[in-house]
């Protein structure tokens, strides 16, 4: 007897579900112009301060130059600011304490930038080497002088420079050395002491630490080619840190520019110093002194152009430092 046919069937799996689409899907638009909003709301205090304690000082320091006071009569009515143009700036540009002020500051930077750097250098190869020990000692030590904030560091050099007060000067003149750090020539130097004394250690923590990136097996490669520690030092440590140097350079030439409280403090006992020995103390004495605001302002911006262009120059030369 014959089996029943059964009718074929198809052996076609079912196709799977489709998965819901999630209500992000398909609005990368909207996304995006979220995320730029989220990034413009966390930028926005950094930019709302910048424009509050850079750009607006600027912008009212560059309006205020545009004008001078002038007073009618003998001096005795109101005063009254009239337009003068470019007038503050020619007048900053043609005197000559605005200008010797700059070169002050220019063999100031070529004495204090090679004996600071140097000297920050060579401590932080010192302490990155072997045979250094208390190592955490030296760098609190050396760095304990930035601690003092500038002003009191000023106070406390002045008080070495004085004679009859200093300890300094007792030992010089019991070796039979005769030395004026207030004299015409000397007070540079003293500025440059101070200044030294201050940022040497700090700027040897930086250098300390970009040592600390060099690799260690490029500096034992370099001992087994026979290299000392000398050689090893100068052709392998400090080449490795370029970038660093440059930048350190860089921001001490900005610092120079804007040398202030050293001079302003030893002024009053190096009294052929002048009160506009440097940029910024011209600045302050035509402002605070003379009361010409015009003339501050202006002088204020050609030293930032200064800076700037001091900037510049350093950078470029740096780039190319690097590149060699």
């Amino acid at each position: 007897m014959a089996a029943p046919e059964h009718p074929t069937t198809s052996a076609t799996p079912p196709s799977p579900p489709t998965p819901p689409s999630s209500p992000g899907r398909g609005t990368a638009p909207g996304r995006g112009a979220g995320t730029a909003g989220a990034a413009a709301a966390f930028m926005a205090p950094f930019f709302l301060l910048f424009g509050l304690v850079t750009l607006a000082p600027i912008g009212y320091a560059a309006w205020l130059s545009l004008f001078r006071e002038e007073r009618s009569g003998l001096g005795f009515g109101g005063a009254r600011q009239v337009f003068s143009g470019i007038g503050n700036y020619t007048e900053a540009l043609s005197d000559p304490l605005f200008l010797a002020s700059f070169r002050h500051v220019a063999v100031y930077c070529l004495l204090y930038i090679p004996v600071m750097v140097g000297g920050a250098l060579v401590l932080a190869l010192l302490l990155d080497s072997a045979l250094a020990r208390a190592r955490r000692f030296f760098q609190i030590a050396f760095y304990l002088p930035h601690a003092v904030p500038g002003l009191i560091a000023a106070m406390i050099w002045l008080y070495l420079y004085t004679p009859g007060l200093s300890p300094v000067l007792d030992v010089l003149d019991s070796a039979g050395i005769t030395w004026n750090f207030f004299g015409r020539d000397e007070a540079l130097l003293s500025v440059v002491n101070i200044s030294a004394w201050q940022w040497t250690g700090y700027n040897m923590i930086i250098f300390f630490a970009g040592l600390q990136a060099v690799p260690r097996e490029t500096l034992e490669a370099a001992t087994m080619d026979g290299a000392g520690a000398v050689r090893t030092a100068f052709q392998v440590k400090v080449p490795s840190i370029r970038p660093t140097l440059v930048l350190t350079v860089l921001f001490t030439c900005v610092g120079a520019v804007q040398l202030f409280d050293a001079p302003q403090l030893l002024q009053l006992r190096a009294t052929e110093m002048g009160e506009s020995w440097s940029p910024t103390m011209y600045v302050f004495s035509a402002a605070f002194k003379g009361h010409d605001y015009g003339l501050a302002a202006a002088s204020a911006l050609l030293l930032a152009l200064v800076a700037g262009a001091a900037s510049y120059v350093v950078t470029k030369q740096g780039n190319r430092w690097r590149s060699a």
